[in-house]
């Protein structure tokens, strides 16, 4: 299983291109936290291409309430975040079942769920620039999740 937590996700467009990448890997449910739009908005449905309709989402408001149910039902907690120490994603084995959080364009993931987490992942980067848009790097990380 695995599921997907937005966390303040400004792009619209990012959004809609993050259901459109989770209908492609079969992930089971998308939340979505705090400033993240929903599919209610047009410019997620422009670039989800009809992936609002076929993954299952919700909005969830509480994210740390979230974060623990979650984890009380079995399912680890894995944030993906650029230049923080965590595990190289190519190194990283997922537990069974997991919930990946993605957080802001800018800021990354929440200070208040960063505790929470069970594991922090990161994407090995070559080039020039720091991180890759957080579309990007949530379908490269659902790939790497999905066949380990």
């Amino acid at each position: 299983m695995i599921g997907l937590i937005l966390d303040n996700i400004r792009s619209l467009h990012n959004v809609g291109a993050i259901l459109r990448t989770a209908d492609g890997f079969g992930v089971e449910r998308v939340w979505l936290c705090g400033i993240t739009g929903t599919p209610h908005q047009a410019a997620v449905k422009k670039t989800a291409l009809g992936a609002e309709s076929s993954v299952p989402w919700e909005r969830v408001d509480d994210r740390v309430r979230l974060i623990k149910d979650l984890k009380k039902k079995g399912i680890a907690v894995i944030g993906l975040e650029c230049g923080a120490g965590g595990v190289p994603l190519p190194e990283y084995r997922p537990p069974g079942k997991i919930a990946l959080v993605v957080g802001n364009e800018v800021e990354g993931i929440s200070a208040e769920i960063r505790p929470l987490l069970d594991a922090l992942v990161e994407i090995p980067m070559r080039g020039t620039k720091e991180s890759f848009n957080v579309a990007v790097a949530t379908g490269i990380a659902l790939y790497r999740l999905r066949w380990p």
